[in-house]
């Protein structure tokens, strides 16, 4: 089994002004003064506070089931629904995620929630989202680079909870990373700790490829690989 671990900076990741005002709902140049400053100044302060962690581990040895839509990673099966089975059936092998952008960015959001100032607290949230989505980018990035040296490609990354796989899946797959590098305990109810924290699978193998996200075959309208491709298109 393959085990990589990454630390990134801020600075490393693709985030900036114009990115938390598109996943605001801002359009370039909308945003009011107001919430540029405040999202200028969380970015800032992120700068310091988060911790910034990815990994994956590739398990060669997998075993699909059609008429279950599963597939089994080192003895657990994860019934992860016919969107995301065809995506995978493929797959030779595969890698299981975990990212997180730390405990405090989603302290913060809390805090000024609590204490009265939603904007600020909301832009926390948003800006800890998409940390912990660019590092899950980044991370799949670099496990592709890896693979294609010995011709091998990569799926697109799918995570319990979206495209039809029960979020309770979690525990299985937080079996097979139970001493994460990454730090994130999981709760009886199958919710990440710290919260901005993503965990997943990608399929490996020599008849895969990366393809842009098919979000027509979902109606998940607030999923976050929906909200990263219409970013990209826009």
């Amino acid at each position: 089994m393959i085990h990589t671990t990454f630390n990134f900076d801020l600075g490393d990741l693709e985030i900036d002004l114009v990115r938390i005002e598109k996943a605001i709902g801002y359009k370039h140049g909308e945003s009011d003064d107001i919430v540029s400053e405040l999202i200028t100044g969380v970015l800032s302060e992120a700068r310091d506070i988060c911790s910034i962690k990815a990994e994956y581990r590739i398990f060669n040895e997998i075993i699909f089931n059609e008429t279950e839509k599963s597939v089994r990673v080192s003895g657990q099966e994860f019934i992860i629904g016919k969107i995301i089975y065809g995506q995978l059936k493929q797959s030779e092998g595969a890698a299981l995620f975990l990212c997180t952008a730390g405990e405090e960015i989603g302290g913060r959001s809390s805090h000024y929630m609590k204490g009265g100032d939603l904007l600020k607290g909301y832009i926390y949230d948003i800006v800890g989202s998409e940390i912990a989505e660019s590092a899950a980018e980044m991370m799949q990035n670099e496990l592709e680079k890896e693979l294609s040296l010995s011709g091998i490609g990569i799926t697109n990354r799918f995570s319990p909870g979206y495209c039809g796989w029960d979020v309770a899946d979690q525990h299985k797959l937080f079996y097979l990373m139970h001493d994460n590098f990454c730090g994130i305990r999981l709760t009886a109810s199958a919710l990440m700790d710290p919260v901005k924290s993503i965990s997943g699978i990608i399929g490996t193998g020599n008849n895969v490829i990366r393809r842009p996200y098919l979000c027509n075959l979902c109606d998940i309208k607030d999923c976050i690989y929906r909200r990263t491709r219409e970013s990209s298109e826009g």
